[in-house]
Formats: structure tokens, sequence, C-alpha cells
């Protein structure tokens, strides 16, 4: 290991007992958001802290097994023990050592946030529209698998019990950090059941994970900018039906952009919920605009819709699932579709950890 890393290392170690230190004073204990803060910091770190002591007492192993080999040369079997000891330890260090690169990765500042997770119908009608359930149900049942919930904010169904559109709210730790590389267009392969010749149909939706945001730094939004409309929800999901004018449609004037949230029974919460909204779709904009030119990291962002901007294709007739971006095929789609996502979300994941050591190291 590069003495650089070590050091660097060496100070996150002692920088985690700090903080360790700090969550055990009265006066941080009495502060509810400091102590938030500051545990959340510790839970972080601690992961890169535990592998960096693993590292230490490997590479005390690897000292030990390579002096005692070369001290046992008149014992044949004790070298020979010693020398397997010091193969396992150099395994074990240099296994560690890659763990530490990953951990020090940058981390994503939104990765803890809850998301808000929009699923569009696209090319193919009806078969779309069902399509889109299908993607909503399995991203419905990933999130209950982490323990994750769910409320559906707003709800278009389509004839034939699809979806043109539906947008939720996922709340639980990592929920972005896991879905963030689902934003972009899918596109489903099958005979559609109203296809009475047995023709493969292809149909696309486009899913957008968006971080939730409370304070959105460099976007403006003005109360004077907003057109703020109530209606009746007629029950987002299915879930309920309200008998007021609780649905909130907020418009933002200067954009056009129009977000909804009939969720809530209660107008106050379903206006927060959709002001929250508005500012991750106008954050989204915002850095497009400025990563427009950056082609390599906006490869996993929505598309028009058309099926032929596509990141992954679910093929039924070939139970397969592909990842274009990866070139990742995998013939268990129906443990995709049942929200065994990480089948794919890891390999992603892993990409990208690679693509940024790579980075580190060239720089």
């Amino acid at each position: 290991m590069k003495d650089s890393l070590a050091r660097r290392l060496q100070q996150v170690a002692a920088h985690f007992e700090e903080v360790g230190l700090l969550l055990s004073q009265p006066e941080v204990m009495a502060d509810q958001d400091r102590f938030r803060d500051l545990s959340r910091e510790y839970a972080q770190l601690e992961p890169l802290v535990s592998t960096w002591s693993a590292w230490n007492d490997a590479r005390e192993a690897r000292d030990n097994a390579r002096e005692i080999r070369d001290e046992a040369s008149g014992d044949a079997e004790m070298a020979e023990l010693a020398a397997e000891e010091l193969a396992e330890s150099e395994r074990q260090t240099e296994a560690l050592e890659a763990q530490l690169r990953v951990l020090l990765l940058p981390r994503d500042p939104d990765d803890d946030k809850n998301i808000f997770l929009e699923v569009r119908a696209g090319t193919g009608g009806d078969e779309a529209g069902l399509f889109a359930a299908d993607l909503f149900r399995m991203y419905g049942r990933y999130a209950e698998k982490n323990g994750w919930r769910v409320e559906i904010m707003s709800a278009s169904a389509s004839d034939l019990g699809g979806y043109r559109e539906v947008v939720a709210r996922v709340e639980g730790d990592g929920a972005f950090a896991h879905l963030k590389y689902e934003s972009g267009t899918h596109r489903v392969q099958r005979v559609p059941e109203t296809e009475s010749q047995g023709r493969i149909h292809t149909s696309a939706c486009t899913v957008a994970i968006l971080p939730e945001q409370e304070d959105v730094e460099g976007v403006d939004v003005q109360a004077g900018d907003l057109r703020i409309d109530t209606f009746r929800a007629s029950g987002a999901g299915g879930q309920h039906v309200n008998t007021t004018d609780s649905a909130i449609r907020i418009t933002h004037l200067p954009t056009g952009l129009v977000v909804e949230c009939q969720d809530e029974r209660s107008q106050h919460k379903n206006k927060a919920r959709a002001l929250s909204l508005l500012r991750a779709r106008l954050l989204e904009q915002e850095r497009e605009r400025q990563a427009g030119e950056q082609a390599e990291s906006r490869r996993l962002q929505v598309g028009s819709g058309d099926r032929s901007q596509r990141i992954r294709t679910y093929n039924f007739p070939q139970g397969r699932v592909t990842d274009h971006r990866i070139g990742l095929t995998v013939y268990k789609l129906d443990e995709v579709l049942a929200g065994n996502l990480d089948l794919l979300v890891e390999p992603l994941r892993e990409e990208q950890q690679a693509r940024l050591l790579a980075e580190a190291e060239s720089g």
C-alpha cells in the first residue's frame, strides 16, 4: 500500500474516533440535528474503518508468517505451513486493499436520500401501459425486500389496467444509491394478451429516479411562479377516494412543469409533497443543462420514450433481461420482475466503481 493511501486511512480512522467521542457528549445528544448528522457520518465511516482495521490485522499476519518461514529453514514442515499462511494473508491484504480503494471513492451526496419514482408508458399503446404497471410492481417488490415505504403520489390508468403514468415517493435508507441506475428507457418484447396471431410486439416505458430535495441551491422557486390548483382525488392507485378537494396540482409557469399529489387526505401534506417533487424535477433539469456536454455521465438519463432509445430490454419469449449500458444479459426475467433487481443493480454499481477507480488512478 502506498504511504499516501495509508496516511489518508489513518486520518479517517482518527476522525472516526473523534466522531464517536462527540456522539457520547451530553450537549451533542441534546441537539437532535447535530446528533443525527454525526450519527450518519459515523455510520458512513464505519465500513471503511473496520476494513482498514482488518487490513492491518492481515498485514500483521502476513509479516509474522514471512518471519516464521524465513526462520524455519531447517524445518521443512514448518516452512511449508508458514508459506501457506503467508500466501493466504497476502491474498487477504490484496483483497482488503481493493475494498479500501472502493470505500475511499467520493460518495454521491444523494445516495442516502429518498426518491421520486416516475414510470411513463412510451411507444406501444396499451401494451406499453401494461408494461409500465409491470415495472412499477417490480420496483414495489424491490422496495419491499429492502424495507422501504412506497407512496403513490399520482397515477393515470390506461384502458387495460396499466398505467399511462405513475409517480411515487420511495422512502428508505439508500433508495437513491440502489435505484439511480434505473433512469432511462426500458423496452419489452413479448406477445400481448390481445394478439391473436402470436406475434411479438415491442413497447417501451421511461423510468425517472429523482432524489428528494429539501433545499435546492441554484434553483429559485418563487411563489409568483406557481399556479396551485386543488381538485378531488380519484384515489391514487386505488388506495382511497377523497371526499374533499385535497389533491394538489402545481404548475411552474416559467418552465411549464406540472406536478400532482393526491395520496394524502391532507391538502397541506399533498402540497408539501408536490413542492418537493417540483424541486427535484427542477434540479434534475438544471443538472441536465449543466452536464449536457458530458455524454458519458448522461448515459443513464431518460430518453424520449421511443423504443429505439433503450437502456434495458426485457425479452419474455427468451426469459432474458439485457442491460445495454454494460452488455449484461441474465436469463432470470421472472426473478427480476419479482423484485430481485440486485441481479442488475449490483453489476451496474460495480461498473461505476471500476470507472471511478480508473479515473482516480489515471489522475
